[in-house]
């Protein structure tokens, strides 16, 4: 048999394939990864690529929890995140379906978002369809549409137009999800719990604490396993901040039920101890807790209790943050850390004893999986030759007026991370100033 015909090869000294660091020289064509060989491998007739060694070759990554929030809003636009996913060394994003008007739970409303995004996106997009209550009877639709899975949510989700489930209704919802061989994304804090919570008000962040306590989460977390023993669709509970939930994650994949989870930059980064009074830059939904907590949560990422990290980027205009008068109650909970989701995991990792390819697995194998994304995620034969080249000993210092985003506000301003992203290839190309991404239809590209 002849050899996969090779118009393009990358001779990495260090690449993140199968689960090691390790030289090779990848052979593109078509935008595709065609064959992986030894690094000092003949090609005939091929341009070439050589890195250098103070880089390592990742996949490109997959960020399966972005609000893009456009139409509708100032907040956040397809331009400015797939910018700045980009350059955070991001290739597809998935776009959630509550911050924009109008909220994706129908299909005209999906058509609205395509029609937005057209032409807009630097990066692979694709979208997550609504569940709420009015719709319940019909977000199957949305599946021929063709979006990539659905999200709910357990209590409010700060949207009125985007209204939670209760736990009747998410039953109901993940019959249907069985049904389509989907996924729901579930917002895993509780209704029932929150409402005999004190509200929050104030600066004191203790108290924003104790406004959504670990049981809150515990109690949706059960809520969820629940529904899916009960109908046997694969839920996926997003952004996990209490460590609480985690023997009930662990206890519900030893007995073999379809759930995933994922945890985020921001809980795996900082601590309750050092946020603060006042500084609603930190406030997020389910909040971040204390530093006992940040090391169960590593714990979990690293025995797969925990399947990954996504950035749950969640920008609001400055005005929402409250970062004047610094009120937990009147303060927008969302984190903006798109672009600096890569590096901030990996200053963590290091200090976790992980390593680059334990990244790609949580924050491009896993999360294309779940999107439903087979043909991307991995530095593989077949798969899309998207890459993020990476040097994991760059030193640098987080300016939010830098980034790409919208909005500068963000919680890691004046943090010293490591690791930078050094060059972007997008279906076999080096990414430059025109380079745009395509929309995702159900896993399948179309071009815009």
């Amino acid at each position: 048999m002849s050899p996969p015909a090779v118009e393009h090869v990358i001779r990495a000294p260090r690449a993140a394939i199968d689960g090691v660091v390790r030289p090779a020289a990848i052979g593109l064509a078509d935008g595709l990864i065609r064959v992986i060989r030894d690094m000092d491998a003949v090609f005939d007739s091929a341009g070439q690529t050589t890195l250098d060694d103070t880089v390592v070759l990742l996949p490109g990554l997959v960020d399966t929890h972005v609000h893009i929030n456009e139409p509708g809003t100032d907040w956040e636009g397809f331009a400015t995140a797939t910018s700045a996913a980009l350059a955070g060394g991001i290739t597809t994003v998935v776009d959630m379906p509550l911050d924009s008007d109008p909220v994706t739970t129908t299909v005209a409303a999906l058509d609205m978002k395509r029609a937005s995004a057209a032409g807009a996106c630097r990066v692979d997009t694709g979208f997550w369809g609504g569940i709420v209550p009015d719709n319940l009877e019909s977000f199957g639709e949305l599946a021929g549409a063709g979006v990539l899975g659905f999200k709910c949510f357990l209590s409010e989700s700060g949207n009125p137009n985007f209204p939670p489930l209760d736990p009747s209704e998410f039953l109901r919802a993940m019959a249907v999800v069985a049904e389509l061989d989907s996924v729901l994304l579930v917002h895993a804090e509780s209704a029932r719990v929150l409402a005999d919570c004190p509200p929050a008000a104030g600066r004191d962040y203790g108290d924003f604490l104790r406004s959504r306590p670990d049981a809150v989460e515990q109690d949706a977390v059960r809520i969820v396993l629940d529904a899916v023993a009960d109908t046997g669709a694969h839920a996926h509970i997003v952004h996990v901040s209490s460590a609480a939930v985690l023997p009930m994650i662990a206890d519900a994949k030893r007995d073999g039920l379809p759930v995933t989870a994922e945890t985020c930059p921001h809980y795996l980064t900082f601590a309750a101890e050092t946020i603060p009074n006042g500084g609603t830059v930190f406030a997020a939904c389910p909040p971040i807790r204390g530093e006992g907590n940040r090391a169960l949560l590593w714990a979990a990422l690293v025995d797969g209790t925990l399947d990954m990290v996504v950035s749950d980027h969640s920008p609001c205009a400055p005005q929402h943050k409250d970062m004047v008068g610094g009120d937990f109650g009147r303060a927008f909970g969302g984190i903006s850390s798109l672009q600096i989701a890569l590096p901030a995991l990996w200053t963590q990792a290091v200090q976790a004893g992980c390593g680059l390819a334990d990244v790609c697995r949580w924050m491009a194998q896993a999360p294309a999986e779940l999107a439903g994304l087979s043909d991307r995620g991995e530095i593989a034969p077949g798969k899309r030759a998207d890459f993020c080249v990476f040097d994991p000993h760059a030193a640098w210092m987080v300016r939010g007026a830098d980034l790409r985003h919208r909005h500068p506000a963000t919680p890691y301003e004046g943090m010293a991370l490591t690791g930078a992203v050094r060059q972007m290839w997008l279906g076999g190309q080096p990414v430059g100033g025109d380079s745009h991404g395509e929309l995702l239809r159900a896993g399948i590209p179309e071009p815009v």
